[in-house]
């Protein structure tokens, strides 16, 4: 595992955690994912020590509807990692309470099984009202785990619906697990989530409906690429059988090619393990091809840009808002909105030329 390690003006207990952190201490991990987690003084500055070594470890999102059983099929990709000597670091995000705040982060029960292994490390976080399916500092703390030298990291968000897409940004791989109760051939048709699979799992395949949804998501596939109109010759005498778009699909996601990806869809039965094997061997041939292609650096780039874009928007609204000046003037500005004299763009507009002209933009945040 690679050495972390910080500025020398950094706190001597910062200092003494990363050197246990180095050594491959798991308590020293927990508490490290616990500062980011909870942004407590010191974050900015392990974050930065953790930089440099990242990259190392493959992030592999679950994802899917309530009840799909995510945690069952993360639990089973866990248990095979570690059967083959890897590391795995499983990030479990729950639901925040809107009424109360609390959350049950009950996911460490659910993994039982492999919770206590000594190469296993389980994070369940809330979401805090974080709404794309992921809490505000699921990314970071994938970081930590990537720089601690964990092989694997697993995600697995919130049940989610059709907007919830947050872990395209932060995995290699996003896996959508769908059950034959997931809703009708049109909701397999809908923009959002089932735009964001590399691959799709359709779990508890022994259930009534289950080669139905595969049909209607491989349906899908072959529609939204365009399969079914690919080479076809311009005039009446087309074979028809050739044009059947979820043979396409299925067929090109069988092939292993260096310039497109065709999702597999995936049966699984998360109670016996069946499927399994394949849907580690999908992950797998994803990784291979985002290698080949060169989407893997694109991904991970893309990845670094929308952390710059959000830490600056973090930054913006923390200046701006808790600026006690800059809430006066607002607040100033009101009775001209309700008269009609001002409009919500106008004094928006204004707000960023009294911040900049004041300062309020630059030197260090509150």
């Amino acid at each position: 595992m690679s050495r972390v390690t910080l500025t020398a003006d950094a706190p001597a207990a910062l200092q003494a955690l990363l050197v246990d952190f180095s050594a491959g201490k798991k308590a020293a991990l927990a508490r490290a994912v616990s500062i980011v987690e909870n942004h407590r003084d010191g974050s900015e500055q392990l974050l930065a020590a953790c930089h440099p070594v990242l990259g190392r470890a493959r992030r592999v999102g679950i994802t899917g509807p309530p009840g799909a059983g995510k945690s069952t099929l993360t639990t089973l990709l866990a248990e095979s990692y570690l059967g083959a000597g890897l590391s795995v670091g499983i990030v479990a995000v729950d639901p925040t309470s809107p009424f109360t705040g609390g959350a049950l982060l009950g996911d460490r029960v659910r993994m039982e099984r492999v919770a206590l292994h000594p190469n296993v490390f389980i994070r369940s976080m809330a979401t805090r009202g974080s709404l794309g399916g992921l809490a505000s500092t699921t990314r970071e703390v994938c970081d930590v785990l990537d720089a601690f030298g964990v092989d694997r990291i697993l995600v697995e968000t919130v049940g989610v619906g059709q907007s919830e897409l947050d872990i395209a940004r932060l995995a290699d791989t996003s896996a959508v697990v769908l059950v034959p109760e997931s809703g009708d051939s049109i909701q397999t048709l809908k923009a959002g989530v089932m735009e964001i699979a590399d691959l799709f799992v359709v779990n508890k395949a022994d259930r009534p409906g289950a080669d139905r949804l595969r049909n209607d998501i491989e349906l899908m596939l072959g529609l939204r690429n365009g399969a079914t109109l690919k080479d076809v010759p311009a005039h009446h005498g087309v074979d028809l059988k050739h044009l059947n778009p979820k043979r396409i699909a299925r067929e090109a996601a069988a092939r292993d090619d260096d310039e497109s990806w065709t999702p597999p869809v995936l049966r699984t039965v998360g109670a016996t393990g069946e499927g399994v094997p394949e849907f580690l061997s999908s992950l797998d041939r994803h990784f291979a091809y985002l290698e080949r292609s060169g989407m893997l650096q694109a991904r991970r780039r893309t990845r670094l840009r929308e952390r710059v874009i959000d830490a600056v928007e973090y930054r913006v609204r923390r200046r701006l808002w808790r600026d006690a000046s800059t809430l006066d003037w607002l607040e100033s500005q009101l009775p001209a909105l309700e008269r009609g004299e001002l409009t919500p763009l106008a004094v928006a507009q204004a707000l960023l030329v009294r911040s900049v002209a004041a300062g309020t933009l630059t030197g260090n945040a509150p």
